[in-house]
């Protein structure tokens, strides 16, 4: 008799397993179900449908190239509606990588409206659980903060609101002398990041720890971290534990963001190294508050499809029907099981983290993968910036190094 799968938690306890998806057909026009992830009860808890793109004219809303009505995606909408029906939440993600949505959302209440009535009504035509708000483009402070009252306002309390921010963007930084470093605000409730204190180098202009202390911030259900492409790295649990201790970030509202292919992104982490690196933070954080707050994987049509991934998926005996169902599965069965089998950490210590110690966390943190040679980073250290400027420089002008110059002169 083969052996029982333990049980899983339902969608909406424990750590969270999100999926994204973005490419839903492969080259000859194949679409890529999503649906083997109810099948084969992967323990799925949010699919974050990828990526709606506001346009020029504020009628051209598309998802990814075209129009969310096109006849592409009568199945991907369908299949949203049998994931709904099985308890997991769908959400669309707004922005990414394309720029222009949400500077087309900045401004006065005139250009807002006229850009923010066509994403209304996509989330209300398809019933989303939630929008994933990826700010990948500089934008005042102002712009997701009257994009999440006005998407709470009209969409109510159970509706998800999450940002997707990378890892760089949750961490003080370091280099502020004590003298420089600003005292934290007494109404700055404790176990919240300071909001004076600036971050290091990422990509979206405002100040995170600024809108978590916000009362829009208070409407964030979770963070979509990315510890990939030279920003943050998930082969250990060293950049997830320095977002908590040193900015005092609440675990349950920090996902681990991971590449779930090389192919998607420099810093992929083999699925059995994430598998250990995923227990090591259940384990330690399900006695702080209300524990880790899950992973999230870029993205889900090629997920697992590497040779490492496929060896190790397939020697679990998962009986699963697709690559990318095992890939899902084997993170589930460490995250989403009722019952976690070692239970023996000593409580982490999160608190009276002085700043030089938060220095020195920063300071000694593994080096991520990043997809630029180092002729190129180096090109820009040499003319006085820091390797992580450099790779943040370039990771926003997509490689090109005298953009990245320009970059760093403008903005550090």
């Amino acid at each position: 008799m083969p052996p029982t799968s333990p049980k899983l938690l339902s969608p909406h306890k424990g750590p969270r397993l999100i999926v994204y998806a973005q490419t839903f057909h492969d080259p000859a026009g194949n679409y890529h179900s999503l649906l083997p992830l109810l099948t084969n009860n992967t323990g799925i808890t949010h699919v974050i449908v990828a990526a709606i793109h506001i346009n020029e004219k504020p009628e051209d809303l598309t998802l990814n190239d075209h129009s969310p009505d096109d006849k592409r995606y009568d199945t991907l909408w369908s299949e949203v509606k049998w994931l709904q029906g099985s308890g997991v939440k769908v959400l669309g993600m707004l922005g990414g990588a394309a720029k222009g949505s949400y500077e087309r959302l900045t401004g006065s209440e005139e250009k807002f409206e006229a850009y923010y009535q066509p994403l209304k009504a996509l989330v209300q035509t398809h019933g989303l659980d939630g929008l994933d708000l990826d700010v990948e483009e500089e934008v005042p402070l102002s712009t997701p903060t009257r994009l999440i009252h006005r998407l709470r306002a009209d969409f109510g309390a159970d509706f998800l609101i999450t940002m997707a921010p990378v890892a760089t963007a949750l961490i003080p930084d370091p280099k502020l002398e004590p003298h420089q470093r600003p005292p934290r605000p007494r109404l700055a409730e404790p176990g919240t990041p300071n909001p004076l204190h600036p971050t290091l180098p990422h990509l979206s202009g405002f100040s995170y720890p600024e809108l978590e202390c916000s009362p829009a911030g208070q409407e964030i259900a979770w963070y979509n971290t990315q510890f990939y492409c030279g920003w943050g790295d998930a082969g250990t649990t060293a950049w997830y534990d320095t977002i908590i201790a040193a900015g005092n970030w609440k675990p349950e509202k920090i996902v681990l963001g991971v590449v779930t292919n090389p192919g998607n992104g420099a810093g992929h982490v083999n699925i059995e190294s994430l598998q250990r690196v995923c227990s090591e933070l259940r384990e330690k954080y399900q006695i702080v508050g209300k524990g880790f707050g899950g992973v999230m994987g870029w993205e889900y049509f090629n997920c697992g499809e590497c040779d490492d991934d496929l060896v190790h998926v397939t020697g679990l005996e998962l009986d699963n029907d697709t690559v990318q169902a095992g890939w899902v599965k084997a993170l589930g069965m460490v995250l989403r099981t009722q019952e976690p089998e070692h239970l023996h950490r000593k409580k982490p210590d999160l608190g009276g983290i002085t700043a030089e110690e938060i220095r020195q966390m920063v300071g000694g943190l593994p080096g991520p993968s990043v997809p630029w040679s180092d002729e190129k980073i180096n090109g820009l250290v040499t003319i006085g910036f820091s390797r992580q400027e450099a790779v943040a420089a370039l990771n926003a002008t997509d490689g090109n190094v005298d953009l990245a110059a320009g970059f760093l002169f403008d903005h550090v």
